[in-house]
């Protein structure tokens, strides 16, 4: 029996204070919320998640790291450290994962230093701007990738 396929969901700085922290940016879904909508949307299509909230680029770092070979694909809100941490785009790019970043504001939109992801190019796609139905349309993406994967292993076999 093939195993279900697992996504880490990784929240970057602030992500813990969603709900209270600037509701007319944010919204006012809490995190633990979110991750109640992703954990349901997960056993209803039998995978497997975890949830990871840091507020420290070393600690995102280490998980991201810890990812290899443990889990499938990684969703990740860096936060902040979208627009300033190589050490976090170095991480994903080395982990060789999918990676679908989220971002419930559309960063697009907010001043200019927010407006560049150092994310982007190793992430297979963005969420931006659609508040934190964002995180289940990332899901959904995710999804896609894995039946993208089931796909290939099913040809490899086939040969």
């Amino acid at each position: 029996m093939e195993r279900n396929f697992k996504i880490m969901v990784i929240q970057g700085p602030n992500i813990n204070l969603l709900g209270t922290r600037e509701p007319n940016i944010y919204g006012i879904m809490k995190m633990e919320d979110i991750h109640s909508q992703m954990k349901l949307f997960a056993e209803q299509n039998n995978i497997d998640i975890e949830f990871f909230q840091s507020n420290l680029e070393g600690e995102i770092v280490d998980k991201i790291q810890e990812c290899f070979g443990e889990v499938d694909g990684i969703i990740i809100n860096p936060a902040a450290y979208t627009h300033t941490s190589i050490a976090i785009r170095d991480a994903l790019s080395a982990v060789n994962l999918p990676v679908i970043e989220v971002h419930i504001s559309n960063i697009h939109r907010r001043e200019e230093f927010r407006q560049k992801s150092m994310i982007a190019p190793v992430a297979a796609g963005q969420i931006i701007g659609f508040g934190p139905v964002g995180y289940h349309l990332a899901m959904i993406g995710m999804l896609q990738v894995f039946e993208q994967v089931k796909a290939m292993r099913a040809a490899q076999k086939a040969e």
